[in-house]
């Protein structure tokens, strides 16, 4: 799509468009252009909430892990004989795990219920630590679905102990695989695993 880098001057107060919008700006420069350079795709996180209640506690989310293919910022796409490839045209608009943690813990803060987020490294003192790993971030292109597969660990902070554990999973329908329409798929089916995931956090785990 997008073979060119686009700068965007935004006004104070003035909101940062969505992903597909996005997309799809990147997508009319482009036309103009060779097509050489993948389009930059992102994730969104959860909307803004009114706080609900007296916050209760601090929270460290660490950068998720995953297999090797996870650690890059390319889209990939797991075939039904469960060979895996990156998809041509699209980029995430960063390494995957640290657009994920990023995306985590904004929507954490959107949720207005934790005195604090922080990452590892912020010296920002924590009750919990929040560990998670990517166990599927991809299109199963046999039955053409985004897959979102996050387990997560509720670690306390003094002692490491683990006091709760969940996996997270989403599927989302695409009707095609190609970079927009699975970068799409993929950040709708992330933003159930974040809803879901902020609730269990928010409830204690």
């Amino acid at each position: 799509m997008s073979p060119s880098v686009i700068t965007t001057v935004r006004a104070p107060g003035a909101r940062r468009p969505g992903p597909v919008l996005a997309a799809l700006l990147a997508l009319a420069v482009g036309a103009c252009g060779s097509g050489a350079v993948p389009t930059t795709f992102d994730l969104t996180a959860l909307p803004g909430a009114a706080r609900s209640g007296a916050a209760r506690r601090s929270i460290v989310v660490a950068e998720p892990v995953g297999l090797q293919p996870f650690e890059a910022d390319r889209i990939i796409v797991r075939e039904p004989g469960g060979a895996v490839s990156y998809l041509g045209g699209g980029q995430w608009a960063d390494r995957l795990p640290r657009l994920v943690q990023t995306r985590v813990i904004q929507s954490l803060e959107n949720a207005n219920r934790l005195k604090s987020v922080s990452r590892p490294g912020d010296k920002v003192a924590a009750d919990t630590v929040l560990i998670t790993e990517l166990r599927a971030f991809d299109i199963d292109a046999g039955r053409r679905e985004a897959v979102v597969d996050l387990s997560a660990k509720l670690l306390q902070e003094s002692s490491g102990t683990v006091v709760a554990a969940k996996v997270f999973q989403a599927r989302v329908p695409v009707a095609e695989v190609n970079a927009a329409v699975a970068a799409n798929g993929l950040d709708r089916a992330l933003s159930q695993v974040l809803a879901d995931m902020v609730r269990w956090i928010n409830a204690g785990g």
